[in-house]
């Protein structure tokens, strides 16, 4: 029985408020404690002289965990909410608490930046240096569509898990699941990119191979979970992000075939992070231990 709490980052910005209802559901849904962090640090370059300004600034700070834990409760009433105040940036807090997390949920935009910023840094790195799944909640109200979580796939390890993220979650949620893989024909691209002499059925066969040996395993093991397959012909960034405008949760590796190893995140995944209007969740290869819900 897995019972690591959900963890959520709250610094009462309008997003992190989305990202706390989100998280207090996620965690009444898995049965385990969701557990509120707000970071602090003092906010300018010199260090503080004044002892007493520096309780100043971890006071407020604690005010503001505390209205995040208010919130979460009154979301869902009789949730185990636990309050976690850390000193430094909201990234590193946030990495160095989840050691004990199942899950990290974040808020795509913080309290700080500028207001047509569709991403904040928090919401950059977290998922590309966590080792667990994380949540990026959008800063405007997504779209009310059905209950469908779209998972994109390309045959790597991280989309793998993907998908079995994908599917655990469309458990939790009484949801169906939308496998989507995009492929395109390099013959067709215009200018330089183009690549000649290739065979773009044998391409298309190759991918639609790889797709069907990616998804059968996990499939076999959620046979109460409805699916549907989606195989086109386009660019993924953009498909995925259509394919989600309306759904509750888009689901992508960190990062897929193609990319060095030392990209922390794929060109893929940055992309449907700015362009998403619903909740996107990161998962990364290395989320070996992601694990069925009690």
């Amino acid at each position: 029985m897995d019972r690591r709490p959900v963890l959520v980052g709250f610094d009462a910005s309008p997003a992190a408020e989305r990202a706390l209802r989100w998280a207090a559901t996620e965690a009444s849904l898995r049965g385990v404690p969701l557990l509120v962090c707000h970071a602090w640090t003092w906010p300018y370059p010199l260090s503080p002289q004044d002892e007493d300004a520096l309780k100043v600034v971890r006071s407020m700070g604690a005010m503001a965990l505390d209205d995040g834990v208010r919130i979460a409760r009154e979301a869902v009433p009789g949730l185990d909410v636990r309050p976690l105040l850390a000193k430094g940036t909201p990234p590193g807090a946030l990495l160095d608490v989840s050691v004990d997390a199942a899950l990290i949920v974040i808020g795509a935009r913080g309290a700080g930046g500028f207001d047509k910023l569709p991403l904040g840094s928090t919401a950059v790195h977290v998922p590309a240096h966590a080792d667990r799944p994380v949540v990026v909640v959008p800063a405007h109200e997504p779209m009310h569509g059905p209950k469908r979580i779209v998972v994109g796939i390309d045959g790597s390890p991280a989309s793998e898990a993907a998908l079995r993220f994908a599917l655990q979650e469309a458990r939790l949620r009484d949801a169906t699941v939308t496998m989507v893989c995009a492929w395109w024909d390099p013959a067709v691209l215009p200018g330089p990119d183009r690549l000649p002499f290739t065979d773009p059925e044998a391409i298309k066969e190759q991918a639609k191979a790889r797709f069907a040996t990616a998804v059968t395993p996990s499939l076999a093991d959620h046979p109460d979970v409805a699916v549907e397959r989606k195989f086109v012909m386009e660019r993924a960034q953009g498909v995925l992000a259509d394919n989600a405008r309306d759904a509750m949760l888009l689901v992508v590796g960190d990062r897929g075939i193609g990319s060095s190893p030392r990209t922390l995140l794929g060109a893929v995944t940055r992309s449907v992070l700015h362009e998403t209007p619903s909740p996107v969740a990161v998962v990364h290869e290395r989320d070996a231990d992601v694990k069925e819900p009690s």
